[in-house]
C-alpha cells in the first residue's frame, strides 16, 4: 500500500473549545461531558506524553448532544484520526448516539409533519448532509469509562501506551458544510416575552415558537444564536406531561426522570467544575432545599428562601460556570411557588430538562413543609436556539395549533340597551361574578376603557371582543337585536 502523506489535524468547528495536543498524531480522545482539563490532568498524572511533537494524542474534546454534527465533520476533514478513545461522564446519551451513527446508520423519519434524518435507535436528529457513507472507513471507538476509578484509569493508560497508529485508508479531506440557515425575525419587543401554560411541554413549544419568530441573531464567540432576553415562562401546573407527546418531540420520560435525579445530587464529581445539585445542596455549606422546607414550615410568609447559585468570586472568570443562577421559594395563595432565574439558556435541548429538574426541587420542598405545589416560573436572561438546529425549531413552530384559551383576566357579556342607546359590556371573572360594567353609545369608547383597565390579557380574546363590539354598535345604530356568537 502506498504511504499517504501525513495529515495535520485541522478542526473545522470548535477550534477554540478543543485541545490540540500533537496535530501530527492520530489518536483522538472524547471526554463527553467531563472537563477537558480534568482528563488532561489525569493523563499527566499517569505520565502520558502530552508533548506537541511526540505525543500519540492528536486532540482532546468534549461531545455534548448538539456537537455530534460538528464532530462528524471534523472527523471527515481529518481522516487520519482512525482511533478514538471515549473517556468521560456520559450525561446526555451522546456516546450512544455517536456509536449508533456508525453501527446503525441513519434513517428518514417523520417529525412534526416533516421528513428528517435520525440516528437509528436514538432520538438524535441530524441534518441530511452528513451520512455514514461519506466515511471511507469508520473510526474505531474504544469505550474506557469515566475515569472515576483506578480501573478505568489503568485501562486508559494501557490503551495509550500500547497504541500503534495504522495507516489511514485515505488522506483525502472531505469538507461538509453545515446547512445554510437564513434566520430572520418579526418585529417585537424582544425583552418582553411572557408565556403562560399549564404544563412544561406546551410552555416549551410556545417558547420555541417565540424564539423562532421573534428572536434576534447574536454573533457569539462560540457561534451564532437566535436570542431573546428576559423571557418569563409561568407553568401553572408543574407536573409531568403525556409520555406520547413528549416522545413526539424527542423527550423520553425516562430521560427526564433521570435528569431530575441527577440534577439534585449534592456531591461534586471531580471531572465537573460545578453541578446544580452541588450548588443547591453542598457548595455553601447547607442543603438549601431542606433549609427552605424548615423555614416555610416555621413561617409560611417567609420571603428569605432565596438561593443565589452564582458565586461572583469565582464564576465571572471561570471557563465553566452555572447557567441557573437563583432559586426563590415563596408561599403565595396558600401554594408553594418557585421562581428560577437562568443567566443563559439553551431552549431546544436544555430548557425542558431544566424545568423537570426544578419540578423535582419544588416537590422536595413541598413534601417536607407540607404545602401544596403551586406555579413554577422560569426567567431566562438570555435564551437562544442554535441556527444549526433551526430546522427543529422551524418544525416545532409550524406545528403550533390554533387554540382558544380562557383569559385569566376574565370574560365579557355583551348586550344592547336600546332604550338608553348604549352598548353594555359586563366584565365577569371566570366564576361568573360581576366585576365591572362598561356603557357607551360608541364601541371605540368602551375599547379604550378596556385597554386602560388592562381588562384583557389574551390577544385572541381581544380580537374576538372587538368583533363583538363592532357588531353590537351596528345593531344599536340599526335598531336590530344583538345576539353574541
Amino acid at each position: 500500500m502506498q504511504q499517504n502523506e501525513p495529515l495535520e489535524f485541522i478542526p473545522l468547528h470548535f477550534a477554540d473549545k478543543i485541545r490540540v495536543v500533537n496535530p501530527n498524531a492520530r489518536l483522538g480522545i472524547i471526554t463527553l461531558w467531563s472537563r477537558i482539563d480534568f482528563v488532561e490532568s489525569k493523563l499527566e498524572e499517569m505520565g502520558i506524553d502530552l508533548q506537541p511533537d511526540t505525543s500519540k494524542i492528536a486532540v482532546i474534546g468534549n461531545l455534548y448532544g448538539n456537537g455530534l454534527p460538528h464532530l462528524l465533520r471534523n472527523l471527515l476533514y481529518n481522516p487520519q484520526i482512525r482511533d478514538i478513545v471515549i473517556s468521560g461522564a456520559n450525561r446526555s446519551g451522546s456516546q450512544e448516539e455517536l456509536v449508533a451513527f456508525f453501527e446503525n446508520g441513519v434513517e428518514e423519519t417523520a417529525s412534526l409533519g416533516e421528513t428528517v434524518t435520525r440516528v437509528k435507535g436514538t432520538t438524535r436528529i441530524l441534518d441530511n448532509l452528513i451520512q455514514p457513507e461519506l466515511f471511507v472507513e469508520y473510526p474505531r471507538l474504544a469505550d474506557i469509562g469515566g475515569l472515576a476509578d483506578q480501573e478505568s484509569r489503568d485501562k486508559l493508560y494501557n490503551y495509550i501506551q500500547l497504541f500503534a497508529p495504522a495507516e489511514p485508508a485515505t488522506n483525502e479531506r472531505i469538507k461538509v458544510v453545515l446547512p445554510e440557515i437564513k434566520v430572520s425575525h418579526y418585529p417585537s419587543e424582544p425583552r418582553a416575552c411572557c408565556i403562560v401554560a399549564q404544563t412544561p411541554l406546551p410552555a416549551w413549544r410556545e417558547l420555541v415558537f417565540k424564539l423562532h419568530r421573534f428572536g434576534h441573531l447574536a454573533h457569539l464567540p462560540k457561534g451564532d444564536r437566535q436570542e431573546l432576553q428576559n423571557v418569563k415562562v409561568v407553568i401553572t401546573q408543574p407536573v409531568e406531561d403525556d409520555e406520547l407527546e413528549l416522545d413526539k418531540y424527542g423527550f423520553p420520560i425516562d430521560d427526564l426522570r433521570k435528569y431530575q435525579y441527577d440534577m439534585l445530587i449534592g456531591s461534586l464529581p471531580e471531572d465537573q467544575s460545578y453541578t446544580y445539585g452541588n450548588r443547591i445542596r453542598e457548595y455553601f455549606g447547607f442543603d438549601a432545599l431542606q433549609m427552605f422546607a424548615q423555614r416555610l414550615s416555621d413561617n409560611k410568609e417567609d420571603r428569605d428562601c432565596y438561593l443565589a447559585l452564582w458565586d461572583s468570586n469565582s464564576d465571572i472568570e471561570a471557563n465553566d460556570s452555572p447557567c441557573l443562577v437563583s432559586l426563590f421559594f415563596r408561599v403565595y395563595d396558600e401554594q408553594l411557588t418557585l421562581t428560577a432565574c437562568y443567566r443563559t439558556h439553551n431552549a431546544l435541548d436544555a430548557w425542558l430538562k431544566n424545568v423537570y429538574g426544578l419540578i423535582a426541587a419544588q416537590k422536595i420542598v413541598s413534601e417536607n413543609c407540607h404545602i401544596p405545589i403551586g406555579p413554577l416560573t422560569i426567567m431566562s436572561h438570555s435564551i437562544s436556539i442554535d441556527p444549526s438546529k433551526y430546522d427543529l425549531a422551524e418544525r416545532v413552530a409550524k406545528a403550533k395549533p390554533f387554540s382558544v384559551d380562557l383569559d385569566p383576566n376574565g370574560q365579557f357579556i355583551l348586550s344592547v340597551d336600546n332604550e338608553a342607546g348604549e352598548i353594555v359590556v359586563q366584565h365577569v371573572n371566570n366564576d361568573g361574578r360581576l366585576i365591572h360594567e362598561y356603557r357607551s353609545a360608541k364601541a371605540e369608547r368602551i375599547q379604550h376603557e378596556l385597554a386602560r383597565d388592562c381588562a384583557l390579557s389574551d390577544i385572541n380574546h381581544a380580537i374576538y371582543l372587538g368583533r363583538q363590539l363592532a357588531k353590537a354598535e351596528n345593531c344599536l345604530i340599526n335598531g336590530q337585536p344583538y345576539e353574541e356568537q
